[in-house]
C-alpha cells in the first residue's frame, strides 16, 4: 500500500499534502540571517572549486557511509552527482559559463554543511524546516534509503537551491539568461541517476530501494523541483519591498516542508512489519562495495 502510494505520488504530480508545523523550525527572518552567514567559497567560479567541493564531499560520506548512518544515502548521492558535474563542465562546450556554474556548484554545497552542521551542533533555530523534517528522520532510523535520499534532495532543491540562484544571479552580463545552463545540470542528473541507484541498492540498502518507481519518474519529479527552484529565484529577485520578499520565503519553506514531511509519512517503516534492523545489517556488511555500474566519470573508489 505505501509503495504504491508513493508512486502515485511521485509519478504523477511529486505533489503532497500541507505539513503540520515543524517545532524549532527557523522563519524567513531567521533564514535570511542564516544565509547572509553561508560563505561563498568560490567567488570567482574557479575550476578548482568543484575538486575542493568533491574532496569535502567525500570525506564527509567516508565518515556516514563507514558507520552506515541513514544521512550516507544523501550524502553518496550528492557526491556522485557533483562527480557528475565535473564530468559535464569538462566537456568542451557543455555549459555557456564554466565560472557560473563553478561558482553554484560551491555555493549550493555550502548551504548543505551550513545546515547539517548547525543541526549537528544542536542550533536548531538556525536550521531550516525542510532540512530538520530530513536530518531528524535519517537520525531517527525511520525511514527507508528511497525516504532518507528524497528528503535530503527535497531540502536541497526546493529550500536551499532558490536562494542559490539568485545569489549567483539569473542573468549574465550581455542580457542573457541563465537558464540554459541551470537546465544542463538535467542531463546530467539523467546520466547519473541509474548507476547511483545501482551503487545505492549494492552499499547502503537493497530493499529501501525497491520502490516500484522508474528511474524515469524519479529524473522527472527532480527535474520539476528544479524548474521550481528556478522560478522561485525569479520570485526573490524580484520582489520588491520585504513585505513582498517574506511572503516569498514563506512559500519556499512552508512548501519544502509539506513535502518533506508528506514524503516520511509514505517512506516510513510499519514496525513490526519492517525498520531499520535489515538495512543495518546489509549495510554492514556490504558499504565498502566498489560501485558495480560505471558512472559517465567511470568507476570511482567506495570512499
Amino acid at each position: 500500500m505505501t509503495r504504491a502510494l508513493l508512486v502515485a505520488t511521485l509519478g504523477v504530480t511529486g505533489a503532497l499534502p500541507p505539513a503540520p508545523p515543524v517545532a524549532a523550525a527557523s522563519s524567513p527572518a531567521a533564514g535570511a540571517a542564516a544565509r547572509a552567514d553561508v560563505p561563498d567559497t568560490c567567488p570567482d567560479g574557479g575550476a578548482g572549486c568543484v575538486d575542493d567541493t568533491i574532496a569535502r564531499l567525500r570525506d564527509r560520506f567516508a565518515v556516514l557511509g563507514s558507520s552506515c548512518d541513514h544521512h550516507a544515502t544523501f550524502a553518496l548521492a550528492y557526491l556522485r552527482t557533483t562527480q557528475g558535474f565535473k564530468w559535464g563542465r569538462d566537456q568542451d562546450g557543455y555549459f555557456a559559463d564554466n565560472a557560473w556554474v563553478n561558482r553554484e556548484g560551491g555555493l549550493f554545497a555550502e548551504y548543505y554543511y551550513r545546515a547539517y552542521d548547525d543541526w549537528a551542533a544542536g542550533r536548531r533555530s538556525a536550521v531550516p524546516g525542510a532540512w530538520l523534517v530530513a536530518l531528524d528522520a535519517a537520525r531517527s532510523r525511520r525511514l527507508s534509503g528511497a525516504g532518507d535520499l528524497l528528503l535530503g534532495m527535497n531540502a536541497h532543491i526546493n529550500r536551499d537551491l532558490p536562494y542559490v540562484l539568485e545569489r549567483v544571479g539569473l542573468i549574465a552580463p550581455d542580457g542573457s539568461s541563465r537558464k540554459p545552463d541551470h537546465d544542463r545540470v538535467n542531463d546530467i542528473l539523467a546520466a547519473v541517476i541509474d548507476p547511483l541507484l545501482a551503487e545505492l541498492i549494492a552499499r547502503l540498502d537493497r530493499a529501501g530501494f525497491d520502490t516500484g518507481i522508474p528511474t524515469s519518474a524519479a529524473l522527472g519529479l527532480l527535474v520539476g523541483w528544479r524548474e521550481q527552484a528556478w522560478r522561485n529565484a525569479v520570485r526573490l529577485a524580484d520582489a520588491r519591498t520585504p513585505f513582498a520578499r517574506t511572503l516569498v520565503e514563506l512559500d519556499i519553506e512552508s512548501g519544502a516542508v509539506a513535502i518533506a514531511t508528506g514524503l516520511a509519512t509514505l517512506t516510513s517503516y510499519v514496525p513490526p512489519l519492517s525498520g531499520p534492523g535489515p538495512r543495518a545489517a546489509y549495510c554492514a556488511e556490504r558499504h565498502g562495495s566498489a560501485p558495480p555500474v560505471a558512472y559517465p566519470f567511470g568507476v570511482p573508489p567506495a570512499y
